[in-house]
């Protein structure tokens, strides 16, 4: 992972990493479940990591653009 952040803010998430190399971004969701983003640009992980909504910024730039899958 190229880094992780807090969004203790956040009522559903409760971290966005970036992995710069395989470009994903993995958000740990407040009940524990991984969601993993494929193709999503480092500029992207980062607005979500900083939105003043995380969960309004993944339903309208993430969700509808990148592939997903669950993660461990």
């Amino acid at each position: 992972m190229t880094w992780e952040k807090s969004v203790y803010y956040s009522t559903m998430a409760s971290s966005i990493g970036y992995d710069a190399e395989k470009e994903e971004m993995v958000v740990t969701w407040r009940n524990g479940k991984v969601s993993i983003y494929s193709g999503v640009p480092e500029g992207v992980a980062l607005e979500a990591s900083q939105a003043a909504s995380v969960g309004q910024y993944l339903n309208s730039e993430v969700k509808p653009i990148y592939g997903h899958r669950y993660g461990a």
